[in-house]
């Protein structure tokens, strides 16, 4: 049972007992100024990812990717970090933070990708290895972090690979479709865990390539997580802020964006003269939301700053073994330029 698993647990029975899970919202409630004065009262700050709904990605004080949120959250000055993401981001903050108060909206906001590589399976895959250096992505748990080299994210992926010497062997986890594409592009045949995220294998080849037949001026740009035939059609592939800073800068006016929908948000914001097109799943809905993503709400949210839970606790000995790559991360990416 992994860190997240038992903390659900306590904090169901430490919700109920504070009547947290019964709480009933005003609907008169001005929840965005509700939400202001409890940033203030209490010195908490917002980290939202791209990927959430707009009404909080309005209310949140920085909105990024996962490399631009672990940057924050090892620079915050304020007490309460309430992490608007799913559950691996919220302990990356805690492992990062270790003496502040980490809160996420819904704990039940996990993730597809991180789920796929069950700790005692990879510690059993990675001992088959012992020659293998760890790289893992950082879409994963505090288990698989503490039992990796070096973490990595979508922004700085290929930085990392290229940092380690050509004649070393690497196993990579837990996105094979992330891996694969980062072979391609650095030459290097890293061993795979066979991991993968739901919303991102989801995109229909051939749904996307009728699209594009209507609309011929369009830009496919796609996440690297997507599978590799639609890659193979994406006029740009990158990480969520390097999707976004593409279609700010290119002079293309249409994009079909394969990726998480709540990138479009701020596409939108920053460029609302351009048009984009969420890329069509393969299914009979006409979204492809990640589930798990979506599961904290403006509610939520305010509910969770009012009452100080849900809350990330964590083991210091697994805090510490995983905070080792994370800083490994951070140095590389700092070496290449990539941190601000």
């Amino acid at each position: 049972m992994n860190t997240i698993t038992n903390l659900m647990n306590i904090d169901k029975n430490r919700l109920a007992e504070i009547g947290f899970l019964d709480k009933e919202i005003d609907p008169q409630l001005d929840l965005f100024a509700e939400i202001e004065r409890l940033k203030k009262e209490k010195n908490a700050v917002i980290l939202a990812h791209y990927y959430q709904e707009p009404d909080i990605q309005d209310v949140a004080d920085f909105i990024g990717d996962s490399l631009a949120l672990a940057q924050q959250a090892s620079q915050t000055t304020a007490d309460r970090i309430v992490f608007a993401g799913v559950h691996f981001m919220a302990e990356t903050a805690k492992i990062l933070n270790p003496t502040k108060k980490v809160l996420l909206p819904d704990l039940k906001a996990g993730c597809s990708l991180a789920d796929s590589a069950p700790a005692p399976l990879f510690r059993a895959f990675k001992e088959k290895h012992p020659d293998h250096i760890v790289i893992s992505y950082i879409n994963c748990t505090a288990e698989i972090k503490a039992l990796s080299d070096i973490i990595c994210t979508s922004s700085n992926a290929e930085k990392i690979i290229r940092s380690v010497p050509e004649d070393q062997p690497i196993l990579f986890a837990p996105d094979r479709n992330l891996g694969a594409y980062l072979n391609k592009q650095t030459g290097r045949n890293m061993l795979l865990w066979n991991g993968a995220c739901m919303v991102h294998e989801i995109f229909s080849l051939e749904k996307i390539t009728r699209l594009k037949i209507r609309h011929p001026q369009a830009k496919m740009i796609a996440h690297p997580e997507c599978e590799e035939a639609v890659l193979a059609i994406a006029d740009y592939i990158g990480s969520t802020s390097q999707l976004l800073k593409y279609t700010e800068t290119s002079k293309a006016t249409e994009f079909i964006v394969a990726t998480e929908t709540g990138i479009l948000h701020q596409m939108q914001l920053n460029s609302p003269g351009k048009t984009f097109i969420p890329a069509p799943p393969d299914n009979s809905c006409a979204c492809n939301d990640c589930p798990h993503m979506k599961l904290n709400t403006l509610e939520k949210l305010y509910l969770c700053m009012a009452y100080d839970q849900p809350e990330i606790l964590m083991d210091e000995t697994l805090r510490l073994a995983a905070k080792k790559p994370m800083d490994r991360m951070m140095e590389i990416s700092r070496a290449a330029g990539l941190l601000g």
